[in-house]
């Protein structure tokens, strides 16, 4: 008996680790593309928990003492309108997902003001990754 290998035939370890290249460069690409300028449509995501001004107040909240809000950590936004103003530079969106409607969270498609230090453009893909993997095996990184 001989062990010899067919040279037609590649290893599969090969076609793996090609397959692996093609699924993860556009992950790479992405993640290192520099964010455009800020306009009308675009998807964009609030960094962190952010208390944002409501355009439309709505009338069925009398306890409320003022016109904001609370917007969730990475709540995706849709802009509405971009200022033009680089001394206050602050967007009109509305917000999306499917967040509470009850207060001080931002009900869904209310439209708010906010400054562009508090979103960003682009949700961090490997971060997202992460937040998948740790979510499925129950495994938390900051040890509690």
């Amino acid at each position: 008996m001989s062990s010899e290998h067919s040279p037609a035939e590649p290893p599969l370890w090969s076609i793996g680790i090609v397959a692996i290249m093609i699924l993860v460069a556009p992950l790479i690409l992405y993640s290192l593309a520099p964010t455009g300028p800020l306009r009308e449509g675009d998807t964009v995501f609030s960094d962190g928990e952010q208390r944002v001004q409501l355009i439309t107040p709505s009338n069925t909240s009398g306890s409320r003492l003022d016109d904001t809000c609370l917007l969730d950590p990475d709540s995706p936004l849709i802009i509405a309108q971009v200022s033009d103003d680089p001394a206050n530079p602050s967007i009109v969106a509305h917000v999306q997902g499917n967040q509470p409607g009850e207060w001080p969270f931002c009900p869904v498609h209310a439209e708010v003001r906010l400054h562009t230090r508090q979103i960003f453009q682009k949700p961090p893909v490997f971060g997202s990754i992460r937040e998948i993997l740790t979510k499925g095996t129950g495994w938390n990184s900051t040890g509690d």
